[in-house]
């Protein structure tokens, strides 16, 4: 976690969401991120891909501090608030997925979902467990 912007990769798009349009925010309060500017924007540094806007519930949060990923208290010395049910936040891809597996995945905003959590899980899967629903359906293709 880092509190400056994500580096620019010369020649580069900017990042897009997972429905291929431009990746909106996903929270700012609390202001989430990697590069903790609200969105779930990747860079060339966030290795462990924070790409997954999530809704937080009780059961994720629960079973993401008993496999070791406490987001539940604050840790000011990081500048982590500590998450309660209903922030949005971006979380890394892999642990999104293995609380999936575990049949406690949050809600996923897919607008504000780069791209880049396509690496690491399936579009369907995050579709079937999206909280927004564009208004033209066809762009689900």
């Amino acid at each position: 976690m880092t509190d400056s912007a994500p580096e620019a990769v010369p020649g580069a798009a900017p990042e897009r969401n997972v429905l291929g349009g431009e990746l909106e925010p996903c929270g700012t309060d609390p202001m989430t991120g990697f590069h903790r500017d609200g969105s779930c924007v990747v860079g060339p540094r966030d290795v462990g891909l924070h790409a997954v806007c999530a809704v937080m519930t009780e059961e994720f949060l629960a079973h993401q501090k008993a496999v070791g990923n406490d987001l539940s208290t604050p840790r000011p010395e990081w500048g982590f608030p500590g998450l309660v049910p209903g922030d949005r936040w971006c979380v890394v891809a892999a642990r999104w997925l293995q609380a999936y597996a575990a049949g406690v995945p949050a809600p996923v905003v897919l607008a504000s979902t780069s791209e880049r959590a396509l690496e690491v899980v399936e579009i369907e899967i995050l579709r079937e467990h999206s909280v927004d629903v564009p208004p033209d359906l066809s762009a689900w293709g």
